[in-house]
């Protein structure tokens, strides 16, 4: 057999046989985090309950009638107890105290979703700049994380959604705006870490920019504390969103649980005894946010099994 009969492999083979091994890598890390992940009870069952919250909003059309939040439609009479026509009791327009508390699951889980997003994308790009870069950039970046820090947070909320228009969206914003500077910090605690590593140096002399070096090799060592810290943002998200609600600074025109908590408020359920008003949307906030700090604690004791987090 001559050298010019033997096969030469192809450009598209070469670039192929990488990249199914970084897909093979990443099924395989996939597979041992979930495996590792199975061991937490309590992760098993904030998981378990967050998948059952998440199909309940997803199909609250279906559940319960697009119609159930009308006033004007009312099924019931104002504020009647828990029976068989209505479980839950009826709000003080007679509507089914159930339906709203299947409704209002799809813009508490919105809002507490989106707003720890924007905090937690807020707060990765703040410490990774801050943690690559040295000098007035960091001491600057650092000085405003520290500002906000030390503001109270739940009065910056306020003040952002009172200024601004009463909507689902505004909410969103004053959170995400107001609770990033924990996440900037881990993160910066992070990248600093990294960053003295030896790969980084040899990337640096390889002629790798602020850029490359941030996306490419910092980036990548941060997302599971990112991922981490994500799922404990959204728990107070959400609780930060009902107390807003609550304070009648969120979008009266939606059904939210701490809506709900200012409504039953203003009904007096409170001073008149209508507990079936009052305990179902507190109830479900606590579940929720519960349900969100076991995942993220068991996520937490997986990618970083020095913390001892017990199973």
């Amino acid at each position: 057999m001559t050298t010019e009969s033997m096969p030469t492999p192809t450009k598209a083979g070469a670039d192929e046989n990488p990249r199914a091994l970084a897909r093979a890598r990443k099924r395989q890390s996939a597979a041992r985090f979930w495996r590792e992940y199975r061991g937490h009870r309590g992760g098993l069952w904030g998981l378990g309950a967050l998948v059952l919250i998440a199909l309940v909003a997803v199909f609250a059309p279906q559940l319960v009638g697009a119609d159930s939040q009308s006033v004007t439609d009312a099924p019931g009479g104002p504020l009647e107890a828990p029976s068989g026509a209505f479980p839950l009791g009826t709000d003080q327009f007679g509507r089914s105290v159930l339906a709203l508390l299947v409704w209002g699951a799809r813009i508490s889980l919105t809002v507490g979703l989106l707003a720890a997003f924007l905090c937690v994308a807020i707060g990765t790009v703040v410490g990774i700049v801050a943690g690559h870069f040295h000098g007035w950039y960091s001491t600057v970046l650092m000085r405003i994380t520290d500002w906000f820090l030390v503001m109270p947070t739940l009065v910056l909320a306020i003040a952002l959604a009172t200024v601004l228009d009463r909507s689902m969206w505004t909410v969103i914003i004053a959170i995400g705006v107001t609770t990033w500077p924990t996440t900037a910090r881990l993160v910066r605690a992070q990248t600093l870490a990294v960053e003295s590593r030896p790969y980084i140096e040899r990337a640096r002399a390889l002629g790798g920019g602020h850029g490359h070096v941030m996306v490419r090799h910092v980036l990548p060592n941060v997302m599971p504390l990112v991922l981490a810290q994500t799922t404990l943002v959204i728990s107070s998200a959400i609780l930060t969103e009902a107390t807003l609600a609550f304070l009648g600074l969120s979008d009266p025109t939606v059904t939210s649980w701490g809506g709900m908590l200012q409504d039953a408020r203003e009904a007096g359920a409170v001073s008149s005894g209508n507990w079936w008003y009052l305990a179902p949307p507190g109830i479900a906030i606590a579940l929720v946010a519960l349900a969100f700090t076991l995942c993220g604690r068991a996520i937490e004791a997986v990618l970083n099994p020095k913390l001892g987090v017990a199973r």
